[in-house]
Formats: C-alpha cells, sequence, structure tokens
C-alpha cells in the first residue's frame, strides 16, 4: 500500500512540475491563468518536494531536507483564500495581500532557525528533553488552525458570492469546481487535524499510518487541478465572476411598488423575457426602467422570490405549456425546458420539483 502512495505521490509531484512549466513558458496560460492558483501550485510542489526527498532518502535520513516541506505549511491557506477572493470577487492583487503571508514567512524563518541550522548534537540534546516534540507540536498546531481558519474564510465567500448571484442571475453558473476545491481542501484539512491529534496522544503506529493520506491528500489537490485546467481552463481566469450587488432601499412607495409588479408581471407574460437562458436581472431593470434595487424591493416585498426563484417560475410555466403542444412529440424534456428558457438539466429539475412538487415525468404520468 504503501508503494502505491509513493507511485501517486510522484506522479503529482511531476504533475504540479508539467503545470508550472506550461504557465511559465506559455503566454497564453501566463496571461489568462490566475497567480494565486499558479503560486498555490508552487506551494503544493514545495511540499511535496520534502516527501519526495523523504521516501527517495536522496540525502539519506537527514531530517533538515525533510523540513523542507514545512516551508509551504502557512502560504497554503492565504493563497487558497487569496485565490477563491479573486476568482469569486474579482478582487485583483494589491500590495496589501501580502499581509497575509507574513506568519508564513516567519514560520519559514522559525523552521531554518530551529531545526535546520542547529548542528547534530544541539538536535539530539533537544530531542532527549522533549523540547524538539514541543515545538513540533506546537508549530503543527498553528499551521493547523491558521489553514482552517482561511478555509472558512473561503468557504464563506463561496457561499456569499453563490447566494448573491442567485439575485442577479436567472442562470446557474458553473460553481461546481469551487465546490469540488474547497471540498477537497476541507477533507485534506481534517485528515491533517485527525494525525494531530493522534500524534499529542502518542499513537505511533497509527499516527504513521494516517500520516499518510495527508500527502495523498495533497496529491489529489494536484490533480483535481490539472483536470479542471484540461476540462474547463475558463475557470482559472482572474475575476470570472463577479460579487452581487448588496440590496439597497428604494424609494418606491407602496402603490407605486404595485403598480411595478402589474407592469412586470404584464412584460413577463407579453414579451417573454425569460426565454433569454441568460437574462440577468439588470436587464430586466432596463426593460422595464427601474434601477436594480427598485426591482430587488420589488421581488422581495411583493413577490416573495429572488430573481432566480421568479424568472425560473415563468420559465416552468412556459414549458409546461409546451409540453402540451405538438413540439412535445419531437422534443426531449430538456429539449423543451431549452425552449422554455433554462440553459441547465440540473436546474431545470430542481426547480420543476420544487414548484410542482415532483419531477416533470410525475408529473405529466398523473
Amino acid at each position: 500500500m504503501q508503494t502505491v502512495i509513493n507511485q501517486f505521490v510522484y506522479f503529482a509531484y511531476f504533475q504540479s512540475l508539467f503545470l508550472l512549466f506550461i504557465y511559465i513558458f506559455s503566454p497564453k496560460s501566463r496571461k489568462n491563468i490566475n497567480g494565486y492558483l499558479a503560486f498555490l501550485i508552487v506551494l503544493l510542489a514545495v511540499g511535496l518536494t520534502g516527501r519526495i526527498i523523504y521516501i527517495s532518502e536522496l540525502f539519506g535520513q537527514n531530517f533538515r531536507f525533510y523540513s523542507f516541506s514545512e516551508f509551504s505549511i502557512l502560504m497554503f491557506g492565504s493563497t487558497i483564500y487569496l485565490f477563491t477572493r479573486s476568482s469569486l470577487k474579482g478582487a485583483p492583487f494589491h500590495p496589501s495581500d501580502l499581509i497575509h503571508y507574513i506568519p508564513g514567512v516567519i514560520y519559514i524563518l522559525i523552521i531554518v532557525v530551529y531545526f535546520m541550522l542547529p548542528s547534530d548534537q544541539i538536535i539530539g540534546e533537544r530531542a532527549k528533553s522533549g523540547e524538539l516534540y514541543r515545538s513540533i507540536t506546537l508549530l503543527v498546531g498553528i499551521g493547523l488552525a491558521f489553514n482552517i481558519t482561511y478555509w472558512i474564510l473561503s468557504c464563506r465567500i463561496f457561499f456569499q458570492v453563490k447566494k448573491g448571484l442567485r439575485n442577479e442571475l436567472s442562470y446557474s453558473i458553473k460553481t461546481q469546481f469551487f465546490s469540488n476545491f474547497l471540498t477537497a481542501i476541507g477533507l485534506c484539512l481534517t485528515c491533517w487535524l485527525v494525525v494531530y491529534f493522534i500524534s499529542i496522544l502518542g499513537v505511533d503506529t497509527i499516527e504513521r499510518t494516517a500520516r499518510r493520506t495527508i500527502w495523498l491528500g495533497i496529491a489529489l489537490i494536484i490533480l483535481f487541478i490539472a483536470y479542471y485546467g484540461i476540462k474547463e481552463p475558463e475557470l482559472f481566469k482572474f475575476g470570472k465572476y463577479r460579487e452581487a450587488k448588496k440590496y439597497q432601499q428604494s424609494k418606491l412607495s407602496m402603490q407605486d411598488l404595485d403598480n411595478l409588479k402589474t407592469t412586470l408581471e404584464t412584460l413577463m407574460t407579453e414579451k417573454k423575457p425569460y426565454l433569454n437562458r441568460k437574462l440577468a436581472k439588470s436587464e430586466l431593470s432596463e426593460m422595464l426602467g427601474v434601477s436594480n434595487p427598485e426591482i430587488a424591493r420589488l421581488l422581495n416585498e411583493r413577490i416573495g422570490m429572488n430573481f432566480f426563484e421568479y424568472v425560473n417560475f415563468y420559465r416552468i410555466k412556459e414549458f409546461v405549456e409546451l409540453a402540451k403542444s405538438q413540439k412535445a412529440e419531437n422534443l426531449t424534456f430538456f429539449g423543451l425546458a431549452q425552449e422554455a428558457g433554462f440553459n441547465s438539466k440540473t436546474t431545470f429539475n430542481k426547480s420543476f420539483k420544487k414548484l410542482m412538487g415532483m419531477s416533470p415525468k410525475d408529473y405529466f404520468q398523473n
């Protein structure tokens, strides 16, 4: 089993070097790729370098070279956070972002001064007194807490943006990468946390076995990035998704809202803007001649739906009518759903079941 894991680590390590080679020597990739993602791959490669040195025994059993992998520990979480923030919120790099890396730089200096520079005799004395073990336990605990904090902040951004986009767009964007990416990071941190507590309890055999999962997790993250880099390279372009504008109170009276609601219903029925699969709230606001905050207030106070739900409500109605027409003879359910304005089969099925209480198939069978 250990041999298989080692081979997998080697494969992921060379895959990371290959990705970095492409980013460095391909002008197109270098222009489009998010810089934080490239730096994350560098950090993962540095972490695996220490593991490669250890399992290959390239420098014998000298732990100093193995400590090389510790250089990336406190850089890891902050880079994930900055990558998530820049991709989902479109936040460009600012020199103030470097403050997130200050703890990582301090951590590296501690590793070099305390673990790598002292002689074997000093290290041996620290090990015998138990000082070395206490120091390692403290530093690993700090690194773990630091990375978990940044992972939570990254998840918070993801859910905020995902929720906000439902108030601005009538279609689903591809957030599956970030959902899977943050889940994978979370699992890796969970394994790290388990290993940490096992080591504190002093169960060496279990700890050595469990530690392998950390390297396996890092290897899987690299392969995960490589897979999506081939499948959907657009995901890694800087600022692909933008944060939705926050709701602001408008100055419309209650009567104005009622009139606007009637106008909106007439617009939806007669002009059917929902047939546009990429309809955004800003477009509908322009058609009504009102601002984004005003239509947001209308949906919130008079209709009780967000923009995503409201537009898909009309698409479901359109789908039901199309399913009763002659078009149904030549199109599948999803084909009809696309005719009604849906761009995603998953969104269509979820929206239909939420509104009708059952799947499209069950609805028409009944």
